[in-house]
């Protein structure tokens, strides 16, 4: 249903994510806003990799909750406060999507909502 599409005569992209996903045969959507580092009890993790942990954690609970998993993403957009350290972001993507490839655009901002917030992603996750 969900597609990797790759070009023969377009580079691949410069690290572990898909240019473009084609999806066919999809009944159900899941779009999300900006998934925060932010855990039950309202705190926010300090580190980038911690925070970024708690986000990939929050990312797993609603895929369940919809009754979808990590292979129905299609797209995933992170937004990482400029300044921080990318290696954590991106290695915490690869674990999380596994061999699963999704169209993923990351986008460096001055700064997110909450002063303490280090990044949010958000995505779109399509399943039969």
């Amino acid at each position: 249903m969900n597609k990797e599409i790759k070009p023969r005569n377009m580079a691949p992209p410069p690290a572990n994510y898909a240019h473009a996903i084609l999806t066919e045969g999809a009944s159900r959507w899941l779009h999300t806003s900006g998934i925060v580092p932010v855990d039950l009890a309202g705190g926010t993790p300090e580190s980038i990799a911690d925070q970024t942990a708690l986000v990939w954690q929050n990312i797993n609970m609603l895929l369940v909750k919809a009754r979808m998993r990590i292979f129905d993403v299609v797209s995933i957009t992170t937004y990482v406060v400029v300044g921080n350290d990318l290696n954590p972001v991106m290695h915490a993507r690869d674990v999380a999507m596994g061999r699963h490839m999704a169209a993923s655009t990351l986008v460096t901002v001055p700064a997110l909502a909450q002063p303490q917030w280090k990044l949010e992603i958000s995505f779109v996750a399509a399943a039969a």
